[in-house]
């Protein structure tokens, strides 16, 4: 990873004769925004940010009659002076641990100006627009256009650059590539051997051309939104991944304004400001991608589990985030893309449920004639849809004390996985297994509906 300080390069707020690489050939130019921390002297009325035709230089803009052109030199020279100066950005972020979101975006625009951006997804993450909006500041937004997008999501691309006058910059994923990918395997090979080559050719190069033409961009990931990949981001840093318009490592920054801020607090927030958001949340849609990734999550269900719910993954990224996965997490991943963690705590830990060991599944496993049924979790404590339905479990677990149905745990990641899947029907994190009295086999629990309730349906029915 690169260093956590960086330089940031002279750069003015009013742009003339400089040519530089930019978000799809387009280039929004900014009116004059004085640097000022007095709010009623930096925030001058600006009009909304238009995009010039590719290939073409935007035209000079002239400053408001109401700024000199001694104020604008002034306001450049400081502007260069700000920026010649190196940035701690691990200081910086323990300094901004407390702010709200609103004060982070503020900082982020106030530093970068014309070269940060905000990723918009067409998700949650409109709050980002809205709080870019109430800071006063110009500000540029891009999003992927995957090709593979629900409805819904477009129709929340258009009605948000209606709300905020803005043109949405869209990245596109190469037509050759795409092409390439389907003629050779098919519109759904993801399903078949992952979603990383698809991801790749589909978000994570535009995403790299789109960051080439910046210094910094803003995201709206949250620590509670994957905790096996998220639970750590900080509020700014030196982006661990891709590089920014400059070239080479440290050269892009990355802001994350909602980090720390609990989804219900997102929700609260749009819902005050009537912001308008994805129609998909209201049929049970959380985390929003690809029309064939993604679907509404069920009760107990991590919202992160409606994303490539057929592979078997603590670290669910596609790629655009990859810099959040530990190097301990990658060491672990194997084919499906699980991973096992030395040293993680474990869970479903309460005396109702009894931990069973690789020799005592064995013998359940062997009895044709058992004297009670039991129903057992195969889990990863790693993985975070595991940690999802810990508390419904330990709530079954509770209610079928004494019933005469034992419920038990088994840890099947690491070296038991193999052995899992061959003999315990293991296909992803987390599997339910119900053990009949009387029969050999175990009946693998078929829904992931994994609420007390629909669990106590399922062996009652079975019992």
């Amino acid at each position: 990873m690169a260093s956590a300080t960086a330089s940031i390069p002279s750069h003015t707020i009013v742009s003339r004769d400089r040519k530089a690489t930019q978000i799809g050939a387009v280039r929004h130019v900014n009116l004059v925004s004085s640097i000022s921390q007095s709010t009623s002297t930096r925030r001058l009325t600006v009009g909304p940010l238009h995009a010039v035709e590719p290939g073409k230089r935007a035209e000079a803009v002239v400053a408001p009659k109401a700024v000199s052109n001694g104020a604008v030199a002034h306001v450049e020279k400081r502007v260069e002076e700000v920026a010649a100066r190196p940035v701690d950005y691990e200081k910086l972020a323990a300094q901004l641990e407390n702010a709200s979101p609103l004060e982070i975006m503020d900082k982020a625009l106030e530093m970068f100006g014309d070269d940060i951006a905000i990723a918009f997804s067409g998700a949650e993450d409109v709050a980002l627009i809205e709080y870019a909006k109430l800071t006063g500041r110009p500000f540029r937004v891009f999003s992927l256009d995957t090709g593979r997008l629900n409805p819904e999501t477009y129709q929340i691309f258009d009605q948000v650059e209606k709300r905020y006058g803005i043109r949405i910059e869209y990245m596109f994923p190469d037509a050759g590539e795409v092409q390439a990918l389907v003629r050779q395997k098919g519109l759904f090979s993801f399903y078949e051997d992952g979603h990383q080559e698809c991801c790749r050719i589909r978000k994570v190069r535009p995403l790299r051309r789109a960051l080439s033409g910046l210094r910094a961009w803003i995201t709206g990931q949250r620590k509670d939104q994957s905790p096996g990949t998220r639970a750590h981001i900080p509020i700014v840093q030196v982006d661990p991944s891709f590089e920014g318009m400059a070239g080479g490592a440290g050269s892009l920054i990355k802001w994350n304004p909602v980090a720390n801020v609990d989804g219900k607090d997102i929700w609260n927030f749009l819902r005050t400001m009537d912001v308008p958001v994805n129609s998909l949340h209201f049929q049970g849609y959380v985390s929003i991608g690809c029309e064939p990734c993604t679907r509404p999550v069920l009760p107990g269900q991590h919202e992160r589990e409606g994303r490539w719910w057929w592979e078997d993954a603590k670290a669910k990224e596609c790629g655009l985030h990859k810099g959040n996965i530990s190097q301990e997490v990658k060491a672990g991943v194997n084919g499906n893309g699980s991973a096992s963690v030395n040293g993680t705590a474990d869970i479903f830990e309460t005396k109702n449920i009894v931990n069973l060991c690789r020799a005592g599944i064995e013998n359940l496993l062997r009895l044709e004639q058992r004297t009670e049924p039991w129903i057992v979790v195969l889990y990863d404590p790693s993985c975070q849809f595991c940690q999802g339905m810990e508390a419904s479990y330990v709530e079954l677990a509770e209610k079928l004390s004494g019933s005469g149905v034992k419920v038990a745990k088994f840890r099947a990641d690491g070296d038991q996985k193999r052995f899992a899947q061959e003999e315990l029907q293991l296909g992803s994190f987390p599997t339910i297994l119900f053990f009949p009295k009387h029969g050999s086999r175990p009946i693998k629990y078929p829904s992931e509906k994994r609420d007390v309730d629909s669990l106590l349906a399922f062996i009652n029915a079975l019992r």
